[in-house]
């Protein structure tokens, strides 16, 4: 063959073809023959059923009780490319996660399909029977196991059978090569006998491309089909999806006090690492990287990108570059929190003196904050509403401003709705609710959310700050440069809210004597 063949084949190429150029893969015959003999058989042992299958179940079965007779797809979306042919960690869809029970990272591609039939024939009762479609392990017979690096055993490990999916969550599964028919099937207006499909969009491209062909298709005027309509039906279920999770079942607040212990774990770490952390350049990486060790020995992951602020870059509400350096005599505000291994994540945050002890006005600042997230604890009562916390938190803050000559209004004029001149130094709001999502249950309606009412099972933060920027010239020097902000993760119950991350120290004094045990423990070993 002359270069000129060669460029042509080379030119010719498909573009998506050519990251494997590296991989210089074998692909006589031969080798094909060899690489499929004398491997063990898989084992073939009956996992137990997880603990999580029977509350799943009730999940959907409170999901299938308000889209009775409508297909609803819920699918755990695609890998997602980091780089080339480099993926990043796979984590599913909150929703799927939430419905099946299955966190980590062997469900890429999965949908969950709830079929609708004869009222109270579907599962536990319910209108619906729901399947896991989902692509199961290759055999190790198959080019597949050492040639596909995204699915392949050779490549990833193995992966869960049919039966033992089925074995572990009590649904049934079936092969993703089954998918399409389990999604079109049927599908078109009720009054003709068709199945109307309700979708969790923008998880996974393909699968909204397979709904919207099939509703184009089978409707009865395509050329004018009201997408706005087909639209709200979807949004209403990411929103039923969403609201279901308002109210955590006995499991789910298992999990959350599994990832609150191991982000205290890793908390205490920071602390570990802070005296290496004041010696380097970019000592906030030093934090974040300390934090993020225990956070993979623990648990799944980071629930979200770590805040590791010193200084100035405290008041930057989200500051996750992670690149300054740590002075001593600065505070260092972190922000952070382990995902379990079933997706669940912690979110706490703790405001630490660099050197281990606040300077006076530091500590008259921490204090206000903290007086603050006190006052938002005592109204976090059952029945009372979430946006009571809120105020109640802020109502605080605008007293110690005005305290200190900031506030340019009388306290009363601030807190009104047509003041707020408070909020400059804490522009953000005081909770969330908390669990698969660091900001849970993102999709509920307003009327469930900010003026729903506290009810047992909620699980939220209280987070209330004050950050003072070194651009402002409106406040004394002496302030300039501080940010705090304190965050707790509470348990709503009958008899009140329960701090699940107590075991962090919250009052300065606490802080600083933690601190410094700490340090004398490790001191101490050395």
């Amino acid at each position: 063959m002359n270069d000129a063949e060669n460029t042509q084949n080379s030119a010719s190429q498909p573009l998506e073809e050519r990251v494997n150029n590296r991989s210089q893969r074998p692909s006589s015959e031969a080798f094909k023959a060899f690489m499929a003999s004398n491997w063990a058989p898989s084992p073939q042992v009956t996992p137990a059923r997880d603990a999580v299958a029977g509350h799943a179940a009730r999940r959907r079965r409170a999901i299938s009780d308000q889209f009775n007779g409508e297909r609803l797809v819920v699918p755990a979306g695609p890998l997602k490319v980091r780089s080339n042919d480099c993926d990043y960690r796979f984590r599913p869809h909150s929703g799927f996660a939430h419905l099946t029970g299955l966190g980590l990272d062997h469900e890429p591609d999965a949908v969950l399909i709830f079929e609708p039939v004869e009222d109270g024939t579907g599962d536990d009762g319910g209108n619906h029977r729901a399947t896991l479609y989902f692509r199961p392990l290759a055999g190790r017979d198959t080019e597949q196991f050492y040639a596909d690096s995204r699915s392949g055993e050779f490549w990833i490990g193995a992966r869960p059978t049919l039966a033992e999916f089925e074995a572990r969550l009590g649904l049934p599964a079936a092969h993703i090569d089954e998918l399409e028919t389990a999604i079109t099937k049927n599908v078109g207006a009720p009054e003709i006998g068709g199945i109307s499909i309700r979708l969790v969009r923008k998880v996974d491209e393909n699968i909204d491309a397979l709904v919207d062909t099939a509703r184009y298709n089978t409707a009865k005027d395509p050329d004018n089909l009201d997408l706005g309509v087909l639209d709200a039906l979807d949004e209403k279920l990411s929103e039923a999806l969403s609201e279901l999770r308002l109210t955590k079942d006995e499991w789910e607040v298992e999990q959350m006090q599994i990832a609150v212990a191991a982000t205290v774990e890793g908390f205490a770490e920071v602390v570990k690492a802070l005296p290496r952390a004041l010696t380097h350049f970019r000592g906030e990486r030093v934090v974040e990287g300390a934090f993020f060790a225990r956070a993979r020995e623990e648990g799944n992951e980071l629930g979200y990108d770590t805040i590791a602020a010193s200084g100035n870059n405290a008041t930057v509400l989200h500051w996750t570059r992670n690149t300054g350096k740590i002075n001593a005599g600065e505070l260092l505000l972190l922000d952070a929190g382990v995902e379990a291994d079933s997706l669940y994540t912690a979110d706490i945050t703790r405001t630490l003196p660099a050197n281990g002890t606040f300077s006076d006005v530091q500590r008259k600042v921490y204090e206000a904050v903290l007086d603050a997230a006190d006052a938002g604890f005592a109204a976090a009562q059952i029945g009372t509403k979430f946006r009571d916390i809120h105020t109640a938190a802020t109502t605080v803050l605008a007293e110690r401003l005005a305290e200190w000559g900031l506030l340019p209004v009388p306290v009363e004029e601030a807190i009104s709705d047509e003041g707020q001149q408070h909020r400059r130094w804490m522009p953000h709001g005081t909770s969330h609710h908390l669990g698969l999502d660091v900001h849970d249950c993102a999709q509920a309606k307003r009327e469930l959310y900010l003026d729903g009412v506290l009810a047992e099972g909620m699980i939220f933060t209280i987070e209330p700050g004050l950050y003072f920027k070194n651009e402002d010239i409106g406040i004394p020097e002496e302030y300039r440069g501080i940010g705090v902000r304190i965050e707790d993760d509470i348990l709503m119950t009958a008899d009140g809210p329960v701090n699940l991350s107590a075991a962090l120290p919250r009052t300065a004094d606490d802080v600083e004597a933690w601190m410094a045990g700490i340090w004398q423990e490790v001191n101490g070993k050395g």
